[in-house]
């Protein structure tokens, strides 16, 4: 079995592409394998190895899919976020130890500046006119006492993610190529990739979805990429009829704006036939996925996932296993358990999510209290407590209440700010919502929740809390309803609802 990204190549031939972007010719996989071998050696030139870290700010496509699978495969890759201020990246690259940042040819913007500051050494990814998707080389800014290169084993670290740290001080992740290798492998069978599927990334290549759901899994099946600049709805159709795809992975919020542009590129839609789509990384509403099928004809795949799991967890499964909405699935590689929300050891119930398996990181960095508060040992393994209350049905699907943190507690009164979003999302005029806690000087939290109207749909805050008192415990309705245009999003294209009060404006910040 495969267990670093080197092996992963090494299973397949030269014969199918492994990158592509519009109107440039493909990286093939005995390409992408000799240009992982030349990013060895230029590295081991500028006097990094195995074990190193370097950070990567490129913006998404196929020059960043290709550096993080090349550079991983002779150091560690820490992607940041490119949308980034100078004083973010003087953070993370100083939290990481990073010895050397990655940005494309010409770049001098804030990750440069902040990388100069800390005495970094800067190399440039440099790509010809002519070059297939992908292909680049490096170059430095400066000189560097060159190493001997050292391949890399599976317990190495292949990739280092921060959390959000939404409410405290980030962690840091760090990934071995062990896990990367188990992770791709796990989605690759979830979703029965072949060498004849061809994924559509539109997810950001600095986030754990992307990296490993749309280009590690498909290199693992031994399929091909075709990698967008990131997400946009006004061009993805377009897109979609230049990459003739099987297959797409996103988030519930792009899937939503996905859904607002099919009516008027049916033709697109019925010219390229889909497999499946996926969704992760936040819970689908499941008259979204409904929605999906019935526009693609296709199965929606829902899957569970996070960064300390190398993203997968769980899956629904492809037909003709049934994919139920409001489900995230069945186990897909990690075994998943519900433990006790306090005390170490398993249950059965509602209870928190934990997991146990080859994919799961061994620990955060530096943290020893972070990992005496997530792990612990019980029959026989060690299980990780992923933050989110959920419960398994009796065919071992998935479902999940909510992250423990965003559970609202109104006086005592436990709410699932899923549960409100999912009876919200029915009014016939509500296209998306985020059901949020709203402090209370005397319940402790209230219920509220930020709604964005269907196009041309008509609505009053009163129609909405009415629909609700008719479908919800009193205690479980919003007493705040605000109605906005859009909803505010994080990086990945996730709403986030800790903290949504106060970006709103209905609290001063603590």
């Amino acid at each position: 079995m495969a267990q670093t990204l080197s092996a992963l190549l090494a299973a397949h031939d030269g014969a199918l592409p492994a990158l592509g972007a519009p109107d440039r010719a493909w990286l093939s996989y005995d390409a992408l394998r000799q240009l992982s071998t030349d990013v060895a050696a230029g590295l081991a030139g500028f006097g990094i190895t195995s074990g190193d870290r370097v950070a990567i700010v490129l913006p998404n496509g196929p020059e960043m899919a290709a550096a993080f699978v090349t550079i991983a495969q002779a150091a560690t890759t820490a992607p940041l976020n490119p949308a980034y201020k100078q004083d973010e990246y003087e953070f993370y690259l100083d939290d990481l130890s990073a010895k050397a940042l990655v940005v494309m040819a010409g770049e001098n913007g804030p990750a440069v500046a902040a990388a100069t500051k800390l005495g970094m050494l800067i190399l440039r990814v440099d790509v010809g006119l002519d070059a297939p998707a992908g292909h680049f080389t490096l170059s430095a800014d400066s000189t560097a006492t060159p190493v001997e290169a050292k391949a890399v084993t599976e317990d190495d670290v292949a990739l280092i993610l921060h959390t959000s740290g939404t409410t405290s001080r980030p962690k840091i992740v760090p990934l071995l190529h062990r896990n990367l290798a188990a992770s791709a492998l796990n989605i690759k069978t979830a979703l029965a990739l072949t060498p004849e599927d061809r994924c559509m990334n539109v997810m950001p290549l600095f986030h754990i979805h992307g990296l490993i759901a749309a280009v590690s899994a498909s290199l693992a099946a031994g399929g091909s990429i075709w990698c967008a600049p990131g997400f946009d709805a006004l061009r993805f159709f377009g897109w979609m009829q230049a990459a003739q795809p099987t297959w797409y992975t996103a988030v519930p919020t792009m899937h939503q704006a996905i859904l607002s542009r099919a009516p008027r590129n049916a033709e697109t839609i019925a010219a390229v036939p889909l497999r499946f789509l996926r969704s992760s990384s936040a819970s689908l509403p499941a008259q979204v996925m409904e929605a999906l099928v019935k526009t693609f004809n296709a199965p929606v795949i829902e899957a569970y996932g996070m960064t300390e799991a190398t993203h997968q967890m769980a899956s629904n499964p492809l037909p003709p296993r049934a994919q139920k909405p409001g489900s995230v699935g069945i186990a897909a590689g990690p075994e998943v358990r519900i433990a006790h929300e306090i005390e170490n050891h398993l249950i059965d119930g509602v209870g928190e999510i934990v997991i146990s398996g080859d994919n799961v990181t061994p620990g955060y960095e530096s943290n020893p209290d972070a990992n005496a508060k997530n792990f612990f040992e019980d029959a026989g393994k060690r299980w990780f407590r992923t933050g989110d209350q959920g419960s398994l049905d009796d065919e071992g699907y998935l479902s999940l209440t909510g992250r423990l943190k965003e559970i609202i507690n109104r006086g005592g009164e436990k709410i699932s700010p899923l549960e409100v979003d999912g009876i919200l999302m029915d009014h016939p005029s509500v296209g998306q919502v985020v059901t949020f806690a709203l402090p209370h000087p005397k319940l402790g939290e209230e219920v509220a929740a930020a709604v964005v109207l269907r196009e041309g749909a008509d609505a009053t805050e009163a129609d909405i809390r009415s629909f609700a008192q008719e479908r919800l415990a009193e205690f479980k309705v919003p007493r705040k309803i605000i109605i906005m245009d859009e909803i505010p999003k994080g990086a990945t294209g996730k709403m986030q609802r800790i903290g949504l009060a106060e970006k709103l404006g209905l609290v001063r910040p603590a």
